[in-house]
């Protein structure tokens, strides 16, 4: 009779738990992707199935909801992870591609890119920040890139992370992608587990963070490597499935100029994402809240998964991906390089609902603050809108995205000034309209082109020409001025920067003869004043580029406005502490003169010293000379204790790495890196060199060169 009573008993407290009230805060698992696109993950076929398997993704946009018409805030890396932290459109923040924090510089181009910041401000207040000031342990791990390099200032810790880790785990580099892969050895670093995918430090640095912290509501911003470049896997069973899958050969993978996904690399590294995020969900499934006894850490979780911009379909030499029917994809505001999977779930979202709502990553903030019940950040400044109302309610219903004006929310504007795309777009319903800034004296390049994606019929929208393959702008005129006249004011009012025209560009632009000469300059304490010639063409606008820390590792370069005091001066105010500086001085035809003319990195060398000498009417091609031990040094000594390491010097050089890689693929090209050591450091002789063939470079430049006595040190003696 007790063993009954107490059998009773247990059942009745076990009954208590399983009905204890849901905790007032749940967890959020922000998880962001690295790249990938719109199709390469098997549940969002459309036309030509995808042959990338994805069962674990597949499973969770049945247990909420999968956007079709989920975009990223820009079409590349940093600039979406700014706008995603901070709430900020990547217009509004100056913040518009990689790396960034330089002088605009020519290139040799028709037109140059805008200066655009380095970094997210320190001083923003993130979404981490908001977490915390909501009780929540936040957590970062994997990619970061919200700064000039990755390791560079801040750091996930700087702007409101506890936790933080940034470990490559198996997607670091491989010297051959075609051998070294994962085994069961018991000292490999990368063992094959009981499935035969390789450890993945990324992955477990996810896991470790929710294990840890699963007894208190957490915010885990877990931002994957995967499936960025470099293209290889350390799974070599996988590797062979596809390449028979495919009926490829893995030596010899297609070109960008052949279409399709047939890259076996590439479609090992998305199933290797897919089992590590299903490691996660696993997780949350099966282990027990401690906040809620007799319910999984799932059932108090939501989930956002999504990609930081779209697909990367290739280099020069291989083709990645295709994104097609989307146009074009990563490092382009067109549909392929903007419009990126999302499935998000959790606690009174419905499941297996898929939505045709417009919805973008800069609604990731304010979203995540409605779902945990926060009231949003006084006067901070949010440009995306909080769809929790959406997502509890019926997530099909586009009328519930309102603007703060009540409005049903249907437009949407991206900026990219850069590289061989520079556009802005604008979508307002079911039409698209691209901006080229690049077009005069090009016949091939409009200067605006206006598709129509999707016909919409009551909240159904009947696809049209998502490829955006038929320019409209011609047959429809009005709405062409009109939606961009709205693409200027929504530009204009988040202060946006522009490209400008070289006037130093070899072939023919229309009133490149106009553009204004810089004669000389001269600095008067804390004010430089230059003397300008107009010729032709009115001095419209004078920016100061300057720098507070000229010669240092990570130089960083910022933009002040300058003021025009009439057709022949130009007045501007050093910022107290700068170091170094240019002027850029803007026409009316939008052409942009440096002075002085800005040379290679470090920009410093060829910008002008504060404080050095007071006048001058012709600035010095050749910087003043230094010992090289000093310059050695200066630049490359971390720590400033008087002597170079070998790894200061190396991971000085290295750092530079992503700077070259001008299309962010992971790899260097010849065009990339242009010095004759790239043929030594190729130890492959594919065409290419990986991260750790850039930094061998530089290894034997330290140890044949400087490292006298072999010692690893290198100090002003033996420079």
């Amino acid at each position: 009779m007790l063993k009954i009573k107490s059998l009773i008993l247990l059942g009745l407290m076990a009954s208590c738990c399983a009905y204890a009230e849901r905790p007032a805060k749940p967890n959020i698992l922000l998880l962001l992707t690295d790249d990938l696109g719109w199709q390469d993950v098997k549940c969002y076929d459309i036309d030509e199935p995808s042959p990338m398997e994805t069962p674990n993704l597949d499973a969770l946009s049945k247990k909420g909801v999968m956007f079709w018409q989920a975009y990223s805030p820009a079409p590349t890396c940093a600039p979406s992870r700014c706008a995603i932290m901070s709430g900020n459109h990547p217009a509004r923040a100056q913040k518009t591609h990689v790396v960034g924090g330089a002088p605009p510089h020519t290139g040799g181009g028709r037109m140059m890119d805008p200066w655009y910041s380095g970094r997210m401000p320190a001083d923003t207040f993130t979404l981490a920040r908001a977490m915390k000031q909501n009780g929540y342990v936040t957590g970062h791990c994997g990619k970061w890139h919200i700064a000039m390099e990755h390791h560079s200032f801040p750091q996930p810790e700087d702007v409101g992370f506890d936790y933080t880790r940034s470990d490559r785990g198996a997607h670091s580099g491989m010297k051959d992608r075609l051998s070294g892969f994962a085994t069961d050895a018991e000292d490999d670093p990368y063992r094959l587990d009981e499935n035969g995918f390789p450890y993945h430090q990324n992955n477990e640095d996810a896991l470790t963070f929710i294990r840890d912290n699963k007894d208190k509501p957490f915010f885990l911003y877990y931002a994957t490597w995967l499936v960025h470049a470099p293209i290889m896997t350390r799974n070599e069973a996988l590797l062979n499935k596809y390449v028979e899958k495919l009926g490829v050969d893995p030596k010899h993978t297609n070109t960008k100029e052949v279409p399709g996904q047939l890259n076996p690399f590439y479609c090992a590294m998305v199933e290797s994402l897919d089992y590590y995020v299903g490691q996660v969900f696993q997780y949350l499934e099966t282990t027990e809240d401690p906040r809620w006894p007799g319910h999984m850490l799932s059932e108090n979780t939501y989930i956002i998964f999504t990609s930081d911009n779209g697909g990367m379909e290739g280099s020069g030499k291989e083709r990645y991906t295709d994104n097609a029917p989307l146009a074009r994809g990563k490092i382009s505001a067109m549909e392929g390089g903007t419009r990126v999977p999302l499935i998000i779930t959790g606690p009174g979202i419905p499941r297996g609902v898929q939505s045709d709502v417009m919805v973008n990553g800069l609604d990731f903030y304010p979203t995540i603050l409605g779902l945990i019940g926060s009231e949003l950040p006084e006067g901070k400044n949010l440009d995306g809108l909080d769809i929790s109302g959406l997502l509890l309610n019926d997530p099909t219903n586009p009328a519930l995205v309102k603007e703060a004006d009540g409005s049903v929310r249907d437009t949407m504007m991206w900026h990219f000034p850069h590289g061989s795309a520079k556009e802005s777009t604008i979508r307002i319903g079911d039409y698209k309209l691209v901006r080229n800034y690049d077009h005069v004296n090009d016949d091939a390049t409009p200067e605006l082109e206006l598709f129509q994606l999707y016909k919409t019929q009551g909240n159904r929208p009947i696809r049209v020409d998502i490829e955006e393959s038929e320019n409209l702008a011609a047959a429809m005129p009005e709405k062409t001025q009109s939606m961009n006249r709205k693409l200027t004011e929504m530009l204009t009012e988040m202060n946006a920067s522009y490209p400008f025209y070289n006037p130093d560009f070899k072939g023919d632009l229309p009133n490149k003869e106009k553009a204004c000469s810089v004669l000389s300059h001269q600095q008067n304490g804390g004010v430089a004043e230059f003397s300008i010639q107009e010729n032709g063409a009115e001095v419209v606008r004078a920016d100061l580029i300057y720098t507070l820390n000229g010669g240092d590792r990570y130089e960083e370069w910022f933009r002040a406005p300058a003021t025009v005091l009439s057709q022949s001066r130009v007045s501007a105010e050093l910022p107290e502490g700068t170091t170094h500086y240019y002027i850029n001085v803007i026409d009316e035809n939008n052409f942009m003169r440096s002075y002085p003319t800005v040379g290679k990195k470090p920009y410093s060398k060829t910008a002008i010293a504060a404080g050095a000498a007071k006048s001058s009417s012709k600035q010095s091609k050749t910087p003043v000379k230094q010992s090289k031990s000093f310059a050695v040094l200066l630049e490359k000594d971390a720590n400033r204790d008087g002597q170079v390491t070998k790894a200061e010097y190396v991971g000085f050089f290295a750092s530079k790495f992503d700077q070259k890689d001008t299309n962010q693929d992971g790899l260097l090209t010849p065009d990339e890196h242009t010095h004759k050591s790239f043929k030594g450091a190729d130890h492959d002789a594919n065409g290419q060199l990986t991260r750790e063939e850039f930094a061998t470079i530089y290894e034997r430049q330290f140890d044949n060169a400087y490292d006298k006595n072999g010692d690893g040190v290198v100090t002003s003696d033996e420079m």
